[in-house]
C-alpha cells in the first residue's frame, strides 16, 4: 500500500474544484495507494510523472516505489493543467 502525498499546490488546486466533481476526485486519489498505475493513466513525456483523467479534470502525480509513496503534483482542469 502507497502513501497519499499532497502538495501545497495540489491543496490550493483542491479547493477551487466544484463540489460535484470532488467525490470522483477523492475516490479515484485514494484508489492510487492501492494501485498508482491504474489503467487509464499515463506517463508524462519529459517529466518522472503520471497523469490520471476524472471527467474534465486532470490529477497529475509522481510514483516513489523505493518508499511507497505517490506523490499528488496538480489536480487542474484539463484546459489549465499542463499550463
Amino acid at each position: 500500500m502507497y502513501f497519499i502525498e499532497i502538495t501545497p499546490s495540489a491543496a490550493r488546486d483542491y479547493k477551487k474544484i466544484p463540489h460535484a466533481e470532488l467525490t470522483k476526485i477523492n475516490k479515484l486519489i485514494n484508489s492510487l495507494s492501492q494501485n498508482p498505475r491504474p489503467s487509464g493513466s499515463k506517463k508524462l513525456e519529459n517529466r518522472n510523472a503520471y497523469r490520471v483523467r476524472s471527467g474534465n479534470y486532470r490529477i497529475i502525480y509522481e510514483i516513489s516505489d523505493k518508499i511507497l509513496t505517490v506523490c499528488v503534483i496538480r489536480i487542474r482542469h484539463r484546459k489549465e493543467v499542463y499550463k
